[in-house]
């Protein structure tokens, strides 16, 4: 093992553009990787772009059908398939959008590989994480999967169990779909509420079917749920099922709409909390994983005082280099923020609520507490499926 950790970046992947005014603006993945370079991450890595992912391992997760009308739709945006999802007005169609969603898919399984390998003990794509798309279709903002296809990757290569880990607001409805008769895979999903936020998934009782029962796990929270009752359902959920899988790799997605200031959903969290969860990873994946551990990146459209903070943290802690809570944020980096999008750029690498607070699980719950009630739900649905106590 290498020791050394990768971050997979190719400037080709901001083409992944479905037009003026879409909440999914590239420049959220343009303003992570030159807040990235402003800190000096990029030289505690190894900056790697792999190659697009090509037609067979596509195939690991979408079928031919969807693959070729993704393409059909890349050469000619106007006659895409709404069938297949396509060219709806959450996943507009676009010109060569086959080639940039192959790409973003490829750094995914170019991480996937590298840590697998021995080449990288860590690999981050901030780019990827799309966990909406569907075998045989585009959803939420996805074309492909790439979560997905790095763990069918995974597989592929010799892996027998392999974790996931979804902190994005916004069920893993895709990824858990793809390996939902699965045993290899456990897939723990915390999210909005499927009641107040799409995809309208993501209920305790999906627990997987055939082999793949109890697989699956879902923590669906209470609109409103802030930092502590955020880090407390993580706390309480996922390491444990991490302790008793025994995972030989831990992909996660760090998915930054959960914050307050996410225009498109209605948790509370705080940048200072998603650091937490993506130490907290960091910390699972080398005392339940042997230190293997792929980040991706998801949604978040909070675009320039948000997502550039958060993933750039993502990767300090994937380097071994965390950014401090309380740097400032460089000053050559806000300069390049209000000339490209006339907002101005945040401070400071904190929202002032570092460390984080929360309550223990095993310190006794509240039953008349939604955020316990929602725990507790997914104990019991799960936990005995597994062999552990709710």
């Amino acid at each position: 093992m290498s020791g050394r950790a990768q971050l997979m970046w190719d400037q080709a992947v901001t083409g992944y553009d479905f037009g003026p005014g879409h909440p999914m603006d590239p420049v959220r993945l343009e303003l992570t990787h030159r807040l990235v370079g402003s800190f000096g991450l990029d030289r505690q890595l190894a900056v790697v772009a792999a190659k697009p992912a090509g037609e067979s391992t596509l195939r690991l997760v979408h079928r031919e059908d969807y693959i070729d009308a993704v393409k059909a739709a890349s050469e000619d945006p106007a006659g895409a398939d709404g069938s297949y999802g396509l060219g709806t007005l959450d996943d507009p169609a676009f010109a060569g959008m086959h080639e940039v969603s192959a790409l973003i898919a490829g750094q995914s399984v170019g991480a996937a590989e590298a840590v697998w390998r021995g080449d990288a003990e860590h690999a981050v794509n901030f780019a990827g994480g799309l966990h909406h798309a569907m075998p045989g279709g585009a959803s939420g903002f996805c074309v492909y999967n790439d979560a997905a296809l790095a763990i069918a990757r995974l597989l592929e290569l010799g892996a027998e169990r392999v974790a996931y880990v979804d902190v994005d607001v916004h069920h893993g409805d895709g990824v858990q779909a793809a390996f939902w008769e699965d045993p290899r895979v456990l897939t723990i999903s915390l999210h909005e509420h499927p009641g107040t936020l799409f995809p309208g998934t993501g209920w305790p009782q999906e627990t997987g079917a055939g082999a793949g029962e109890g697989a699956a796990v879902n923590v669906a929270l209470p609109a409103g749920t802030g930092d502590a009752g955020w880090l407390r359902a993580f706390h309480a959920v996922v390491p444990e099922l991490l302790a008793g899988f025994r995972p030989q790799v831990l992909v996660s997605q760090h998915g930054a709409d959960t914050h307050f200031e996410d225009p498109l959903a209605h948790l509370a969290v705080s940048l200072d909390a998603q650091r937490a969860v993506q130490l907290a990873c960091h910390e699972l994946a080398h005392a339940y994983a042997d230190g293997k551990w792929v980040a991706l990146g998801g949604g978040g459209y909070a675009v320039v005082d948000v997502v550039p903070r958060s993933w750039t943290h993502l990767v300090g802690i994937v380097a071994g280099r965390p950014v401090a809570p309380e740097a400032e944020v460089p000053e050559g980096w806000r300069r390049d923020v209000y000339a490209r999008t006339r907002q101005p750029g945040p401070r400071r690498m904190t929202d002032g609520r570092w460390p984080v607070e929360y309550g223990e699980w095993e310190a006794g719950y509240d039953p008349a507490d939604r955020i316990d009630q929602a725990v507790l739900a997914t104990r019991r649905a799960v936990f005995p499926l597994r062999g552990l106590l709710p």
